[in-house]
């Protein structure tokens, strides 16, 4: 199975560009289904028909499913949150407030990968397109699996055992909250085990890569360098940028001619930022692309006659070398410099901080006995260097 996600700043035509593409590849002949993550939907104000939470026949070889939220959360969360509500309420929170604090921010993202994973093991499909919420909302998305994974293998445990052994007592002290029980950790677990193994998935070069789409604009630029450089710092692959809404050459009123320029600027911006990955370009049309027939005529001018389902670039963002001795762990940081990058190691993890993100890279077993000698950068790429001592 095939799996492209599509993200990038609100409001740059993301939708569009996600669901003219699983067009184009139904139309193609292959089996698609393209699938909502935001939280916002607008696939069905895309396609200008219902869509429902399970996938909903588009046409011939095409399904599109906008997820509820509240679904999942009553399908994966119930047990958790009750237990929430309960140690709110202890504390003598009003019950609809419990109620409402209960539910972490985000959880409906994190419900949807459950929904990747299960789609992809299955093999119902092809190619399934995911529409994903704004940048920011997508890259807590993507980095959710590895973090929940960390917590479940050494963490988790051990509360649970303290739990345990514990609770007979804790149960006799009147004075304190609400103590969870096995049916707790047991929906934790259960949870867990529904999304493990996503993160590999997604980073897989032969199946999945990710797709930026922006505008020509100073802002949405800045963005998408950012979220390209996060990406790589969590190992997940951009093959292509989408640049959306240029103006056309035919558009000849003077009034447009400043903004052409300015576009003009910003495109060779984008190209030099970006590059080997390739841009794909689309104009401004002249009325919004909603339907089938308008997406059709989009996904032509986005991809041309090229296979909007292949891998259009695939590089490695983590890699081992050896020279002279030296062992060199090579991390893809684009848009970085050494200044903005904060580095620190703990046992077999290291710890690397890019702006406001952060990542815990478990070493590869050859170099969880070796000691960090420097680090420095070549290119776009952090090289960390090992010796073994």
């Amino acid at each position: 199975m095939r799996i492209l996600l599509f993200t990038g700043k609100g409001g740059v035509g993301k939708t569009s560009i996600a669901a003219a593409t699983a067009l184009s590849a139904a139309r193609a002949g292959v089996s698609t289904l393209i699938m909502s993550t935001d939280p916002a939907h607008s696939l069905a104000d895309s396609f200008d028909r219902e869509v429902d939470s399970e996938p909903t026949s588009i046409e011939e070889g095409l399904w599109a499913q906008q997820i509820d939220s509240q679904q999942r959360l009553e399908e994966n969360w119930q047990e958790i949150q009750r237990y929430a509500v309960d140690v709110l309420s202890w504390t003598g929170m009003d019950g609809i407030q419990a109620e409402e604090l209960s539910v972490i921010p985000g959880l409906d993202e994190l419900f949807s990968l459950a929904d990747i994973k299960r789609y992809h093991d299955d093999s119902s499909y092809d190619l399934l397109v995911v529409d994903c919420a704004p940048t920011a909302e997508t890259l807590r998305l993507l980095s959710l699996p590895e973090i929940m994974a960390w917590y479940i293998e050494k963490i988790f445990p051990i509360e649970r055992k303290i739990v345990n052994a514990v609770r007979p007592v804790l149960s006799r002290m009147k004075s304190l909250p609400p103590i969870a029980n096995d049916n707790v950790f047991a929906a934790i677990e259960r949870f867990y085990r529904r999304i493990e193994g996503i993160r590999e998935i997604l980073t897989d070069a032969k199946t999945s890569s990710i797709r930026l789409v922006v505008n020509a604009e100073k802002m949405v630029i800045a963005e998408a360098r950012r979220t390209f450089t996060y990406l790589s710092l969590f190992g997940y692959r951009v093959d292509a940028v989408i640049v959306n809404r240029l103006i056309p050459d035919r558009v000849t009123d003077e009034y447009f001619d400043h903004w052409k320029q300015i576009q003009q600027e910003h495109l060779a911006t984008i190209e030099e930022s970006f590059s080997p990955v390739p841009i794909l370009t689309a104009r401004l049309f002249e009325q919004e692309m909603v339907g089938t027939r308008l997406l059709g005529q989009l996904a032509e001018e986005v991809y041309g006659t090229a296979d909007p389902t292949s891998v259009m670039y695939s590089d490695e963002p983590f890699r081992v070398t050896t020279d002279n001795g030296s062992t060199l762990l090579w991390i893809k940081l684009p848009f970085v410099g050494k200044g903005d990058v904060d580095l620190s190691r703990s046992g077999d993890e290291l710890y690397i901080k890019v702006g406001n993100f952060k990542r815990n890279l478990v070493l590869p077993m050859s170099l969880q006995r070796a000691q960090v000698k420097g680090a420095g950068f070549d290119g776009d790429r952090l090289r960390i260097s090992f010796e073994v001592t």
